[in-house]
């Protein structure tokens, strides 16, 4: 079968392997659609400590279970079906307290072990979730970057008639958009550099947008506010140097989520952060957030295909890549089909 191979950073091709057998517990699945994440770009360009070369990528897929291995009940062959790339151990104490997501052994799929972007991949059978008939397989591949969207809304805790500020409309962005308005939140605004991206965001239900070049984030959002501030901000952008703005930004009793993995250090105004009693959360993949995201594109309240800018067969992923390196402001989210 053929698989995409990163060997090492910058040393990428599509290669011939065998086949996976699924073990014990475990599902084979024909991948069917695969999604090309930011994070898989990292891998490529060296920038993910986590991964270990050589390394089969991707973690948003969905396809059909091919196989199943002994003591499997939950899917059965011929299901379609999606995949958490989540696996935990059970046992650590964010396991123990239902945080499996920042388990202290977790292992995820085209990270530290091998994914999606292949014919067929092993993956556990509790990480298979089976579709609706009405959600299609291309839509479901996309289920991942929704449940990280619904991870970090939770764990900012909106309430009703909250307004929220999204900085970054690009693909975790844009998700964080349309889940917070599948889930009843109207006053939202958000800030990018890029007026094609912007334009997205309006497109999908932004009430506000800001270009970060042209406009004064900061004036604009206390206008907004009569001065009061925002009290939910999602920095999808993963700009350290924004913080001090954004801890400005929000309003007293304020939540703000951060989903980079930027080693650069941020300036944190400790008097800001204590007057205003500001909840600052780090939200990391998705914490069993796949049931809720495909309840959400089964009722129509999520549209996944708004996100796709390009489809391309598998054969052209080494093209794929060098048109998200080379234009970023071109590419919303690239969807790789792996089977006719």
């Amino acid at each position: 079968m053929k698989a995409f191979e990163v060997r090492a950073p910058h040393d990428f091709s599509i290669v011939d392997i065998d086949a996976p057998q699924a073990a014990a517990g475990e599902v084979s699945v024909g991948v069917a659609f695969a999604g090309i994440c930011g994070s898989d770009m990292h891998i490529i360009h060296g920038d993910n400590a986590f991964v270990r070369f050589p390394r089969i990528t991707g973690h948003e897929f969905a396809g059909v279970v091919e196989a199943v291995g002994e003591g499997v009940e939950n899917v059965s062959v011929g299901d379609r079906v999606c995949i958490d790339p989540v696996i935990n151990c059970g046992e650590c104490y964010p396991c123990r307290i239902g945080r499996p997501n920042v388990c202290s052994a977790i292992q995820v799929i085209g990270v530290h072990r091998n994914g999606g972007f292949a014919n067929q991949v092993s993956v556990p059978a509790a990480n298979a979730h089976r579709l609706p008939e009405n959600i299609a397989l291309d839509q479901a591949a996309l289920v991942e970057p929704y449940t990280i969207a619904a991870n970090v809304l939770e764990r900012m805790q909106p309430h009703d008639g909250d307004a929220l500020l999204i900085l970054g409309a690009g693909v975790i962005g844009l998700t964080i958009l349309q889940v917070a308005r599948a889930q009843g939140l109207t006053d939202i605004t958000v800030c990018d550099v890029i007026d094609d991206r912007l334009d997205v965001a309006r497109s999908l239900g932004a009430r506000h947008t800001v270009n970060g070049q042209r406009e004064d984030l900061e004036a604009v959002m206390a206008e907004r506010t009569s001065g009061e501030g925002v009290p939910l901000i999602a920095d999808a952008a993963c700009v350290p140097a924004l913080f001090p703005q954004l801890a400005r930004i929000a309003s007293p009793a304020g939540r703000i989520g951060l989903l980079g993995f930027n080693t650069t250090p941020s300036d944190l105004v400790q008097l800001e952060v204590i007057k205003k009693e500001l909840s600052i959360v780090g939200s990391r993949l998705n914490n069993r957030k796949f049931p809720e995201v495909i309840e959400m594109l089964a009722s129509g309240r999520l549209d996944a295909t708004a996100l796709v800018s390009h489809r391309l067969p598998f054969a052209e992923m080494g093209e794929a890549i060098h048109m998200i390196d080379h234009h970023p402001e071109r590419v919303c989210k690239v969807l790789i089909e792996l089977e006719a």
